[in-house]
């Protein structure tokens, strides 16, 4: 099987490409090729994708738009589909999977006409609009989450519970739950996905000023904030005397994750993924304006775990979360043991376990020697 051709149809947003990227590491390290198929805003990957044989077709995004440029997109995608087939009869890949999004649907679509084994990965707790097209088409059908919304039944032979693979820097820092013993700091990790989330740095800092005194002085928060919120955020840390390391974007993020004791964030599927596989409990405030709502479904599947909590962005207020956090904070053990259900329910074999379902779906008539 070594050198077999594996095709991957990704881009748009890092919730797509991060699965592909760590897919495309486990199985070039099981010895298969790998080339990669994105859309014309596609490009500058790094790590292992930014190593493959890649290429741009058209595609065009649906959902939300107006009529004409629905219309638009229709062709774009039309045509990527075209552009897609000529392609994939010239790689002959063994195995073609796509990562959910618009810039997926083309290869997929053009992959299923043609009869190669196909393959998709749904990241978060709804089935995105884009994978419910492709589902009753595709091979295999693989899940991050128990229990993922807006599955057809008639494709419910075709799932595996795979996990979202994370980054391979954060499995190598996966690491016991830092104890929290009396009078010791307390650590807190604040994110708000790729560009930062406003909320967070209004709600976050007024409520951690509000807790008891003996906790302010135990506390070390690190926060991501968006470069306009960052200075008035770092006011109210100094004002409230709480020891606070801020910026716009954090190396490292897989160590400061192993020295948290909570993580406060979005509900995006990467961060749902990379809190559980490391087993840290997390409060999770849902982005309200997500595709499907999907965000919400991610958060609710790790409050109903005992793996975090669940707070709506329209009941996340100072009050709410310093009464939160003083409870939590105040009786660790409840910390502890929500720590341990996000390790029960996290996948840090995720990349394997998808690579397994990739490789079960090749057939020993498709070369893939291009």
């Amino acid at each position: 099987m070594s050198g077999r051709l594996v095709v991957l149809a990704a881009g748009g947003t890092g919730g797509h490409v991060f699965p592909a990227e760590a897919l495309a590491a486990e199985m070039t390290a099981r010895g298969f090729r790998l080339a990669l198929v994105t859309d014309r805003r596609g490009g500058g990957y790094g790590g292992t994708l930014g190593d493959l044989e890649t290429h741009r077709i058209r595609a065009g995004g649906v959902a939300g738009k107006r009529f004409t440029q629905r219309l638009e997109s229709v062709f774009e995608l039309g045509l990527g589909t075209l552009q897609a087939r000529r392609l994939l009869a010239r790689l002959r890949p063994a195995a073609v999977v796509g990562f959910g999004g618009y810039a997926s649907v083309p290869t997929m679509m053009a992959a299923t006409w043609a009869g190669l084994p196909t393959a998709i990965h749904e990241q978060n707790a709804v089935l995105g609009r884009a994978n419910r097209l492709l589902a009753p088409r595709v091979d295999r059908i693989a899940l991050s989450i128990d229990g993922t919304q807006a599955v057809p039944e008639t494709s419910a032979g075709k799932i595996r519970l795979t996990g979202m693979p994370v980054r391979p820097a954060l499995i190598q820092a996966v690491s016991d739950y830092p104890s929290i013993e009396p009078g010791a700091p307390l650590s807190l990790l604040i994110t708000g996905g790729s560009q930062g989330a406003t909320v967070l740095s209004e709600v976050v800092p007024a409520a951690l000023a509000a807790l008891d005194d003996g906790i302010k002085r135990r506390l070390q928060v690190t926060q991501q904030c968006r470069e306009e919120d960052l200075a008035r955020v770092r006011q109210a840390y100094d004002e409230a005397g709480i020891d606070a390391d801020l910026a716009r974007f954090f190396d490292g993020i897989p160590a400061r994750l192993a020295a948290a004791h909570l993580l406060i964030g979005r509900a995006g599927a990467s961060t749902v993924a990379e809190v559980t596989a490391m087993g840290r409990p997390a409060i999770l405030v849902p982005y309200p304006h997500a595709i499907d709502d999907h965000q919400f479904a991610n958060a609710r599947a790790v409050d109903e775990a005992g793996a975090g909590w669940l707070m709506a962005e329209d009941v996340f207020t100072a009050e709410r979360l310093a009464g939160r956090l003083a409870s939590l904070l105040g009786n660790p053990v409840h910390l502890a043991q929500a720590a341990a259900a996000a390790a029960r329910i996290g996948r840090p074999d995720a990349a394997a376990r998808l690579a397994d379902a990739v490789a079960g779906i090749m057939r020993n008539g498709n070369s893939g020697d291009g």
